[in-house]
């Protein structure tokens, strides 16, 4: 049952040659720029994404980790793993010696070691024609000359202040005078100025060796890390073959584990099997069955998905038809699960997204992310490198498959993706948030498959997750009080959001017109471009 849901408002991009959607206009600025110069979609994306690392510090930057899929125009699929891994030393034997119960975000051992970086050169050797001498002037400017501070970077950042002055060297690095920028605040990083040009003239391994590298494991150590020069100089980018599944005539593509775009599709794979086209978008059972599916998914996700070296089992059981039929046994339409039953989970067997098309058809779905907003909240002082805090995601106790454990990975909540129509380019997408992405790739794609929506009016349309230890339901404001009644009388408690749940970007190729749809979330100051 398809509907119009064209509103006034931010209509979508439409261009004929390229197009580019980030999560700030400076980042867009950069990548158009790339792109009218003669680079590709790729050396776009680095332009973008070396921007955005100075621009929005509290949801990126060099300190943090990357995955990207690039897709050929003959839809010819390639995926990068560019998240690191811990430190050799890191164990759960070695953090209990040392008190260790659970890695906060906060923590030392949450930080593992950054591989946006090398993950950057990987995909510019692979899919390039630039290097980062030309790619990170933009970004080398504006960490030297100083950059506006955007209304919506202001307002997440004055959330993050108490954390900020936790740390003396993040305090004066990231807070004027104590407090958070103001909106149109210029602001300057010197010394990250300094690094991106050293990382330009000698590369990655200008950030994995040598005085940065120094000024990295300096700062974990001196807080009790166990990072060490070893640790760094081990980064590399695994080169991977994305895992596809249909949906209802479209081929979905995600990475596959220590990602959790597998839960994406295991998410898809248990709506498929409900009448979901005929229902109100915006109603109670629609968003019932879609926060079913998603409780599901992540018990599977935090059950099995782990570094691939540490699985239980094959990702590929996970999305079996035998596998997902079990699963969507499991949904009433008529009423919520009282609890995810463990026993039936076994098969048999802050962060910023950008998308990026070129005039020659070659598309880059592409994350990097710090996880959590200001990430550890650890800067190298004298590289002014913010560090991640990924290991966060790690157990600290043994006999769980994403226990810690050296040069292990650990689960990711970053997740680019594709989808293919009739075997050839359809989508270039991504979404922001944290835990919500995988959620957030089934609403995005069950609003434009199910519901034909545009791409921006996908983008835009209200969302809802689950609180991951409650499994309360969180409503967007624009979520009807008769779709918050109606979930109630199925048994959810259902509370409104604190703000926006996650954020997206998408381009659609649409093949028959020749054209180029960009949309962009306007409740992440997204902005997205073309010509």
């Amino acid at each position: 049952m398809k509907r119009d849901f064209q509103a006034p408002g931010r209509s979508p991009v439409f261009a004929r040659e390229a197009a580019v959607a980030t999560s700030h206009p400076l980042a867009t600025s950069a990548a158009l720029e790339t792109l009218q110069a003669g680079g590709n979609a790729v050396d776009a994306a680095i332009a973008a994404v070396a921007v955005q690392c100075v621009v929005e510090p509290h949801m990126t930057g060099i300190g943090g980790d990357c995955f990207a899929i690039v897709m050929e125009p003959d839809g010819r699929l390639t995926g990068f793993n560019g998240s690191g891994a811990a430190p050799r030393a890191a164990t759960p034997q070695k953090l209990a010696e040392l008190g260790v119960e659970e890695i906060t975000d906060t923590s030392p051992h949450s930080v593992t070691v950054p591989g946006a970086v090398r993950a950057w050169e990987t995909l510019l050797k692979a899919h390039g024609t630039r290097g980062f001498q030309s790619l990170f002037t933009r970004a080398i400017r504006y960490a030297h000359e100083g950059f506006p501070v955007a209304p919506r970077v202001a307002r997440d950042w004055a959330g993050d202040v108490d954390k900020l002055r936790a740390d003396p060297v993040t305090a004066a690095h990231y807070l004027v005078k104590g407090e958070a920028p103001k909106a149109g605040t210029i602001l300057k990083y010197p010394h990250l100025a300094e690094t991106l040009e050293k990382i330009a003239e000698g590369g990655a391994d200008a950030f994995y060796s040598g005085d940065i590298a120094e000024d990295i494991v300096a700062a974990l150590r001196s807080r009790g890390g166990l990072m060490t020069l070893d640790d760094l100089a081990a980064c590399h980018t695994t080169a991977v073959s994305p895992v596809m599944r249909d949906y209802k005539g479209h081929t979905v593509a995600e990475l596959p584990p220590n990602g959790q775009g597998i839960i994406a599709l295991v998410m898809l794979g248990i709506l498929e099997r409900f009448d979901l086209e005929n229902l109100d978008p915006l109603g109670a059972e629609r968003f019932h069955l879609e926060m079913e599916a998603a409780r599901l998914a992540y018990a599977v996700r935090d059950r099995f998905v782990t570094d691939p070296g540490h699985m239980d089992v094959c990702h590929s059981h996970l999305i079996g038809s035998a596998y997902l039929d079990r699963l969507a046994a499991q949904v009433s339409p008529e009423k919520r699960l009282a609890a995810i039953p463990q026993s039936g989970l076994a098969p048999q067997t802050d962060t910023v997204y950008l998308s990026v098309v070129d005039k020659d058809g070659l598309a880059v779905s592409f994350i990097n992310s710090l996880f959590t907003d200001f990430g550890s909240g650890i800067v190298a002082p004298e590289s002014g490198v913010l560090l991640h805090s990924r290991g966060k995601s790690f157990r600290a106790a043994p006999g769980h498959p994403n226990s810690i454990d050296g040069g292990k990975r650990p689960m990711h909540t970053i997740i680019p993706a594709m989808m293919l129509k009739d075997g050839a380019p359809y989508l270039s997408f991504g979404v922001m948030g944290g835990q919500y992405q995988a959620c957030g790739h089934a609403h995005l794609l069950t609003n434009i498959v199910d519901y034909g929506m545009d791409v921006q009016a996908a983008i835009d349309f209200p969302r809802m997750f689950f609180d991951m230890d409650s499994h309360d339901l969180q409503a967007e404001r624009l979520v009807p009080a008769s779709t918050l009644d109606g979930l109630r009388a199925l048994g959810h408690k259902v509370v409104p959001a604190d703000g926006p749940i996650g954020g997206a970007q998408a381009i659609m190729i649409d093949r028959a017109r020749k054209m180029l749809i960009a949309g962009s979330d306007p409740r992440k100051d997204g902005h997205a471009a073309g010509y």
